[in-house]
């Protein structure tokens, strides 16, 4: 039986539904899925069309309204009943980490090759049907999620009334070689933006590097923390928030005496940690590989850029990489090396039908972020000529968390959708 609450601006309930593990064996282990439908209290009892939420990941659970940032949700209540679905895997969906998945390497990376957009797509689809029954339901969809999202619009179409997507128009034919050789040119850029808005920062960051690598400094978690993974705090310089906030975090690196201080190493330890959302390094790779293996590839590919190496000048920080190390220096990710090494090994199926995507009478509007760090614009454009009747905003107004910073993004693209320009 479904439970509600309320909270001020929201009237939320519950959802749980039981699926199959592998949808191509609807007979065998099925996990739990969550989704929380939100309407504004004062259109509780109102028949409003239907918005299935997909956060951007891979491997992060939906947010929580009112407790995480989420400015496009209080304009989408203006006109829907929204979803906000834990992707398989994350926050109250059956969890993948390091304490719930098969001892084994192999039974666990057996186990995650269902944990891709294709298995997210198929469960928003028997969640939809066991909510609304035929009718079908918009989706929006931010980075990741707009992944999934053409990845809906190429499985099942026709449990889709429209489509919006933020940062996430996916490259339908690149390789996972391909997709890094154009996001470390990025990542540079991202990081000569930084370096250009607050230049006192390389100072830092280069003695913060070579520091590490002369002295055991420790993480909250008790493991060392190496030059090569403070380099991973640059995750955040395609965010408009996390840009300014890891400047921040670097006027308080050290402490009299030269060490770094307790402040500082908290503050990395909650951007380095892949404890909470463990799935993002399990398969990150794995969700650019489209009918392919990846290989690591974000590993083999950085060896073609020499700039990024941690003692190298200037000091550049890493950005949306997931690489072997990680496996050998994050505590939720130890025990997992081995199942990770299966994963990037593995040849995946297609996720996108192009063909199918160029016969799609689904209205999108997508929105594509002009410097986005994240998503590569040309590749986006790209994926956009093929869909028919797509209505794109190409913007350098936002960055990749616009939509959770901005009301108006949404506004913009239920105004395209309404043919306005």
């Amino acid at each position: 039986m479904p439970t509600s609450f309320t909270r001020p601006g929201y009237a939320c309930t519950d959802h749980f539904l039981d699926v199959p593990l592998d949808h191509a064996d609807p007979a065998g282990p099925t996990i739990r899925i969550y989704g929380r439908e939100v309407v504004a209290p004062c259109r509780r009892d109102d028949d409003l069309p239907w918005l299935l939420f997909l956060q951007g990941g891979p491997g992060n659970k939906a947010p929580r309204p009112g407790a995480m940032p989420a400015a496009w949700l209080e304009r989408a209540l203006r006109d829907y009943r929204v979803l906000l679905l834990d992707q398989r895997g994350t926050g109250r969906s059956t969890p993948a980490n390091r304490q719930t998945l098969p001892a084994d390497p192999k039974a666990a990376a057996e186990y995650l090759r269902h944990f891709r957009a294709d298995s997210i797509v198929r469960d928003a689809e028997l969640l939809r049907r066991h909510l609304i029954g035929d009718r079908p339901w918009s989706v929006l969809g931010q980075s990741f999620g707009g992944l999934c999202s053409v990845t809906y619009l190429s499985i099942a179409p026709e449990g889709l009334s429209e489509a919006f997507i933020t940062g996430g128009l996916p490259s339908l034919t690149a390789t996972p070689d391909d997709w890094y050789r154009a996001a470390y040119p990025r990542i540079a850029a991202a990081n000569e933006r930084y370096f250009a808005r607050y230049p006192e920062d390389q100072d830092v960051a280069r003695r913060i590097a070579a520091h590490l690598d002369e002295n055991d400094e420790r993480l909250p978690g008790g493991e060392r923390l190496t030059a090569r993974r403070f380099q991973t705090v640059g995750i955040g310089l395609g965010h408009s928030v996390q840009f300014h906030n890891l400047h921040y975090l670097l006027e308080e690196a050290f402490v009299s005496g030269g060490r770094l201080s307790d402040t500082f190493l908290r503050g990395v330890d909650g951007i380095v940690s892949f404890a909470a959302q463990p799935l993002y390094a399990l398969i990150h790779e794995a969700c650019v590989s489209n009918g392919t293996a990846s290989n690591w590839a974000a590993a083999r590919v950085l060896a073609e850029f020499p700039e990024f190496e941690p003692q190298a000048e200037p000091f550049r920080f890493l950005g949306e990489t997931i690489l072997p190390f990680l496996f050998e220096e994050d505590p939720a990710l130890v025990p997992l090396r081995e199942c990770a090494d299966l994963v990037a090994a593995h040849e995946w199926p297609a996720l996108y039908d192009a063909e199918r995507l160029a016969f799609t009478t689904v209205p999108v509007t997508a929105a594509v972020y002009y410097d986005d760090m994240y998503v590569d614009r040309e590749m986006s454009m790209a994926a956009a000529s093929v869909i028919p009747g797509i209505r794109t905003w190409v913007t350098s107004e936002y960055a990749h968390n616009g939509l959770s910073a901005d009301a108006r993004v949404l506004d913009r693209l239920l105004a395209l959708r309404r043919g306005d320009r």
